[in-house]
């Protein structure tokens, strides 16, 4: 993938947005635990960048996924983990589902204004019992006339303490796990909506992370996006788009880990020499951004053929797996070459050790990607169930 002079001034934007709006304030959200997330959305939907990939017709400029990859990528210029992800959450996490299958009357009341940054999204499918374990969430809908009443738990929910709705995955059948789900459009100010906990986290400090129960709450069914049944799906698909874009956001993060600490050995003395004078850390380094430049590689790969249409979910898997692990590796020997500095808090290669962690877990953990691996390779089966 080769980005034209449109992708790089979309991302020169971005950049300069990071550089004004949000670097200069990430330490104070870090410490808040929370980033003013209405503030920050109104800015970027202002500048066209939280919908560029999305239709026209309701405020997106229609572009393909390369140019949402190239926004993911800049993202990995904010100087934490947890705002890119919060953005992240919005672009390419709680709206594809929406802006694929919803109904013309669903986007415009809530795929326009996320799009304008006029409201904050989040998307509930992760549970206390369930997590990676998607086929195996208990929250339910049973239907009241021309509404849903939905009653269950939501866990691990990023951004849900100040989104405006819910793209909410949720039982509404007792038929087989993979048929009797639905995506459901939740307002979040809805009678029934508790948001119990702030959870707190070990990285991604600046993300506000909730428990949410949900009591009978009552939502019309025209809030379901697309089809009864067929959320299991649509979710799976829109894990895609999730899964690219941790892998694309995550790039410039291990750029500049491996060069921060490629200044900070320059300079280190010790031994009658500097920590880069050692050939051990010269050929660690060159490793480690070797294999930084092959996970580029598979990402606008796998980028390049999902916007040709094709079906990316081996390719996207990989790139996914691929990063939590490398990010954990190159995060941890860069912070062993810090020393005593890279166990200090405010360390920014240490920021990457805490947030980074969260790559091998959030929208499925390494042992997930493995297993769906596995099964595209025709070396595992699916056992049934229903």
């Amino acid at each position: 993938m080769n980005y034209t002079h449109e992708h790089l001034e979309i991302q020169k934007t971005m950049r300069r947005f990071i550089d004004e709006e949000i670097n200069p304030h990430v330490d104070e959200w870090e410490a808040a635990e929370a980033f003013p997330a209405h503030e920050v959305f109104a800015r970027l939907g202002a500048l066209g960048l939280l919908g560029l990939n999305k239709p026209e017709e309701y405020g997106g400029a229609g572009l393909d996924y390369s140019y949402a990859m190239a926004l993911a990528e800049a993202l990995g210029h904010v100087r934490c983990g947890g705002v890119p992800m919060a953005i992240g959450v919005q672009t390419d996490m709680c709206t594809p589902a929406l802006a694929r299958f919803g109904s013309d009357e669903l986007r415009r009341e809530f795929l326009a204004p996320a799009i304008a940054g006029q409201t904050v999204g989040c998307i509930g499918v992760s549970e206390p019992g369930a997590g990676s374990d998607v086929a195996g969430l208990k929250s339910h809908a049973r239907k009241d006339g021309d509404d849903y009443l939905i009653s269950g738990q939501k866990m691990w929910i990023t951004n849900s303490l100040q989104a405006d709705w819910m793209c909410m995955l949720v039982n509404t059948s007792d038929g087989p796990v993979h048929r009797n789900k639905s995506l459901v459009m939740v307002p979040m100010d809805s009678p029934g909506i508790e948001k119990a906990q702030k959870i707190r986290k070990i990285g991604m400090h600046s993300s506000d992370t909730g428990l949410i129960y949900f009591d009978n709450v009552r939502v019309p069914q025209r809030y379901r996006i697309g089809e009864e049944g067929q959320g299991f799906v649509y979710q799976m698909q829109q894990f895609q788009e999730e899964r690219l874009w941790c892998a694309a956001s995550s790039l410039a993060p291990l750029d500049d880990c491996i060069a921060d600490t490629i200044e900070w050995a320059q300079q280190r003395k010790l031994f009658g020499g500097t920590l880069a004078d050692q050939q051990w850390v010269q050929f660690k380094l060159a490793e480690l951004k070797t294999e930084v430049e092959a996970l580029r590689a598979l990402t606008y790969r796998a980028c390049d053929l999902h916007v040709q249409g094709q079906d990316v979910t081996e390719l996207a898997s990989m790139a996914k797996l691929k990063t939590g692990r490398l990010t954990r590796e190159v995060s941890d020997t860069c912070l062993q070459f810090w020393g005593g500095m890279g166990f200090t808090w405010e360390n920014r290669v240490s920021r990457l050790y805490r947030d980074g962690r969260l790559a091998s877990i959030g929208g499925g953990a390494d042992e997930v990607m493995l297993g769906i691996l596995a099964k595209t390779m025709g070396i595992a089966k699916r056992p049934p169930r229903e």
